[in-house]
């Protein structure tokens, strides 16, 4: 399978740049790319260069190389986050089935592309694109499913086979301190 035609990308953002020289103006094109499978995984990237086509193109290959993994439960989020990235802050909430995706901009690109189907968006602060991109990957970083969030806390999980159950009369919190400090000694 050609790699190209798994990833469904989305240009989000052409910005053209004039320099002021001597002879008269030189331009150039910066791009913003966002690129996804469809199946959680989406990445971005940015390109510049003295053309539009090999900026999309640079910014393309940027993204495909930085995909990352979205944590989806039932084709939302798993729940309510924000992202920050400068003066930029976009809300991310778990919608139910049928809502469709309710955003505007990148946060519409990068939710589509990675196949997102039910979410709430709303952006805060400033709504330059490539800062709205970045500040809902910042968002989608900070994502956890229940599973990851019972690891943190040391909750055990019922269905967990490979882990051994936590004694009856010990809490749950002393019981992760010692298989933490079992963890230590045996390396």
């Amino acid at each position: 399978m050609n790699r190209e035609s798994e990833f469904a990308e989305t240009v989000v953002y052409i910005n053209r740049v004039a320099k002021v020289v001597k002879g008269g103006k030189n331009f150039s094109f910066s791009a913003v790319v966002v690129a996804g499978d469809g199946a959680g995984m989406v990445g971005y990237g940015t390109g510049k260069a003295r053309e539009v086509p090999p900026a999309i193109q640079k910014a393309s290959e940027q993204a495909r190389k930085e995909m990352v993994k979205i944590p989806l439960v039932s084709g939302t989020v798993p729940h309510l986050v924000w992202g920050r990235w400068g003066a930029t802050k976009v809300l991310l909430r778990p919608a139910s089935p049928g809502t469709g995706v309710i955003a505007g901009g990148g946060v519409r690109a990068v939710m589509e592309s990675a196949g997102v189907a039910d979410v709430l968006t709303k952006i805060v602060g400033s709504r330059n694109p490539i800062n709205v991109v970045r500040a809902t990957f910042d968002a989608i970083d900070r994502l956890m499913t229940a599973g990851q969030v019972q690891r943190l806390r040391g909750v055990q999980v019922a269905a967990a086979a490979d882990s051994e159950p936590a004694p009856e009369n010990v809490p749950a919190e002393e019981n992760a301190d010692t298989v933490a400090a079992e963890e230590v000694e045996s390396s």
